[in-house]
Formats: C-alpha cells, sequence, structure tokens
C-alpha cells in the first residue's frame, strides 16, 4: 500500500467517534449510564474540532507548498539568467 498523507484531522475525529460509540455500548450493555446529553455535544464538538484542526493543516501544508514553489521558480529563473 502506498503512503499516503498524515491527516490529524481525520484520526481526531475517529477517535472520538469511537468514543461516543463504546459509550453507547456500555451504556447497553448496562456498565454506565450515559445520559444522550453528554455524547451527543461530545461527538458534535469533536467533529468541529477535527474541522479546526483539518484548516489548520491544510493551511499549513499550502503555504509550505507556496514556499517551495517560490524557491523553485527562483532557482530557476538564476540558472537561466547564468546560462545566457
Amino acid at each position: 500500500m502506498p503512503r499516503h498523507e498524515f491527516q490529524p484531522g481525520r484520526l481526531l475525529a475517529g477517535l472520538i467517534l469511537t468514543a461516543a460509540g463504546v459509550l453507547y455500548l456500555l451504556d447497553a450493555a448496562g456498565e454506565v449510564d450515559t445520559p444522550w446529553f453528554l455524547v451527543v455535544p461530545m461527538a458534535v464538538g469533536g467533529l468541529v474540532l477535527a474541522s479546526l484542526v483539518g484548516m489548520v493543516t491544510y493551511a499549513v501544508r499550502r503555504d509550505r507548498r507556496d514556499r517551495s514553489d517560490d524557491r523553485a521558480a527562483r532557482r530557476d529563473r538564476i540558472s537561466e539568467s547564468r546560462d545566457q
């Protein structure tokens, strides 16, 4: 399987939704008494937090990509000026 980019927003969303699912399973098994008004805000808040992390990750990667493109363009211009 080829390597892919690490996406922390998706990881965070998966962990929080897994935790919410485990809480519901424990509630169904009778181990804990989990009120719905605890799990629903946790899931929604986790999705909001994951989207914010995803946006920050995208912005950082876009900035790094733009900087590397600028450096490559400068190198190209320098090499072209030396060739003439």
